[in-house]
């Protein structure tokens, strides 16, 4: 129902001007004949500037501009899993049945959840109950691999409620608050822009585990922390962002293509769907919600997208639930404000981005966090934020990959040359890192080893002493380097090629579990401390590189038993006994 009606004055690509008395600001609105959705993002007088989330092309001054009067939000309930969104929450699939084909009209409108499909709704409250904001009052399996919580949206007294097979628009029961009854539903909204309430947010002690051993042991993520994966093209920054949407210890996936090439998001949409989850061999979609905003779509929804995405996220986590969000890439985020901003004739800050780009990008990622969920019971849940920047050129020192780096607390630096030297994931060990090892060390300790963080310490120095042997290297040969560097190279060409690349399509090591890269990183250390032992002996590096173990070494990624590690390190150390004795 229009709340406010008024007419379009002006048009400026995808913002436009309307005589709109009585409007709010970040109110949605229909615009034009069409009735193309949009959002007032500035409100001077009676005139207000509505950024519209389709295409502007045909519309003229004087066709008429309606208010909703609601600010853009969400619906939240059964039947958000599985689904691909634009970034205004319209269910593509949808869409394109009723627009009878690939080429979609505007102003087309589809409810984002289905409002005939009935779903088991099975009550967990009683008639009699004292409910608060966000308790549970009945779940609905909604997948094979997620049951979905209907919380209250209200404060007050059960009045009835009762078990069934209802959708999400019929009520299952009502609620009393101050002598008022509400009718309880399985659907709710929230507004995009405004983050869901919490009781409590926890420091980040509890790593969040993604099987990828260059992150979970140089560079950890925690749980509820935010990261950022900036690359240039081709270094392997979707991909990247799809292993961890599979292989993290996660409940559930939100994925967010925020403007990518349309053949990018394409493949995301073709392959997601048939990916299986390798915790509960199901298909990953199960527990997976996509959005996809490509870069030939409106810019103005390409900026919606991000928040439509975080406000689903958020709305799992208050179930108790552990959430991933993958935006790939708040770059172009960031260019939609920009082309927005200068629609506006705002005074631009640095490379032409909006002044505002920094709060904007804290705001997003702030909405991260591992939180006590708002609700009478001990629930807690999290969102992981993990983004992708697009730098131009590769070129990290622009504004969208400083702003993030100041924000984020994870720099995950994606290296070209190491993606055309096939060494994946392409994750450069000297460039990148992590601002949780401290707060992580104590979940080490106790549930790995309390040698895992000396360990880690003690590998990423001889990472580094590599390179600054590398530059000698090259200039006079590896033979001229004194026994005891040639075998710091040894150690970590084992730490390069056995330890950080990963094998995505072998079954064993695409995930990698914690307790198997300590195991790991354990052999490998020894082998190096050995081997110095050995040299301080006398024993010649050359018989030491000739040892057949070695290769044995090489071969540990696909070693499944943890007693096979054991027996290893036994034949590491006999190996040098047996090379002592000659």
């Amino acid at each position: 129902m229009a709340k406010d009606a008024g007419n379009i004055e002006r048009i400026s690509g995808p913002v436009v001007n309307a005589y709109l008395p009585g409007a709010r600001l970040y109110d949605v609105v229909r615009v034009g004949d069409a009735k193309i959705l949009g959002e007032i993002i500035k409100i001077v007088g009676n005139t207000s500037v509505i950024q519209v989330y389709e295409d502007t092309s045909g519309l003229k001054p004087g066709e008429p501009v309606e208010s909703t009067g609601q600010p853009l939000s969400v619906e939240l309930g059964p039947g958000i899993l599985t689904s691909i969104y634009d970034g205004i929450q319209r269910p593509l699939k949808v869409i394109e049945e009723m627009a009878g084909g690939v080429y979609i009209t505007r102003g087309i409108e589809a409810p984002p959840l289905d409002r005939k499909k009935k779903w088991a709704f099975k009550a967990v409250a009683k008639k009699g109950d004292k409910v608060k904001y966000g308790d549970v009052l009945g779940t609905v399996q909604e997948t094979d691999l997620i049951e979905h919580k209907i919380m209250s949206p209200y404060e007050g007294k059960i009045e009835s409620i009762s078990s069934g097979e209802f959708t999400i628009q019929d009520d299952i029961g009502t609620l009393s608050h101050e002598g008022k009854k509400y009718p309880l539903k399985m659907v709710q909204k929230w507004f995009v822009r405004k983050s869901r309430p919490v009781i409590e947010k926890f420091p980040p002690t509890i790593p969040l585990i993604t099987g990828q051993r260059v992150i979970d042991t140089f560079f950890p993520i925690a749980k509820g922390g935010t990261a950022c994966i900036p690359g240039p093209f081709g270094s392997g920054k979707t991909v990247t962002q799809q292993s961890l949407a599979k292989y993290s210890d996660t409940q559930i996936v939100v994925y967010i293509g925020c403007g990518e090439r349309g053949n990018e998001m394409t493949d995301v949409l073709k392959e997601f769907p048939h990916l299986i989850d390798p915790k509960s061999g199901k298909p990953l979609m199960m527990r997976t919600v996509l959005i996809a905003n490509t870069s030939n779509m409106p810019v103005a929804a390409r900026e919606a997208s991000i928040y439509t995405g975080v406000t689903i996220a958020e709305y799992f986590r208050d179930m108790g639930y552990d959430v991933a969000l993958m935006a790939d890439s708040t770059s172009r985020w960031a260019e939609a404000m920009r082309e927005i901003g200068g629609r506006l004739e705002e005074m631009p800050g640095e490379e032409g981005y909006p002044a505002y780009l920094a709060r904007r990008l804290a705001e997003f990622y702030e909405r991260a966090g591992r939180v006590r969920c708002l609700c009478s019971d001990e629930r807690y849940g999290s969102v992981s934020i993990i983004g992708a920047v697009s730098p131009p050129g590769g070129d990290i020192s622009e504004p969208v990959s400083q702003n993030t780096l100041r924000v984020t607390k994870v720099f995950l630096a994606l290296d070209a040359s190491l993606a055309y030297r096939r060494h994946f994931p392409a994750i450069n060990w000297l460039k990148s890192y992590t601002l949780y090892s401290d707060s992580l060390e104590e979940y080490y300790g106790e549930n790995v080893s309390t040698d895992f963080t000396k360990m880690i310490k003690n590998s990423m120095a001889l990472l580094q002493k590599e390179a600054e042997l590398q530059e000698v290297v090259q200039l006079v040969g590896p033979d001229a380097l004194p026994e005891k560097e040639q075998a710091v190279l040894l150690v970590t060409k084992m730490l390069r090629e056995d330890y950080l690349q990963q094998n995505a399509y072998s079954d064993v090591d695409a995930r990698c579990e914690l307790k198997k890269q300590y195991n790991m990183l354990k052999t490998i250390t020894r082998f190096g401390e050995r081997m110095n032992a050995s040299l301080d002996l006398g024993v010649q590096l050359k018989r030491i590189s000739e040892l057949k173990v070695k290769g044995t070494i090489g071969r540990m990624k696909e070693i499944k038993d943890e007693k096979e590690f054991e027996k290893l390190q036994k034949e590491i150390d006999s190996s040098f006994d047996d090379l002592l004795k000659r």
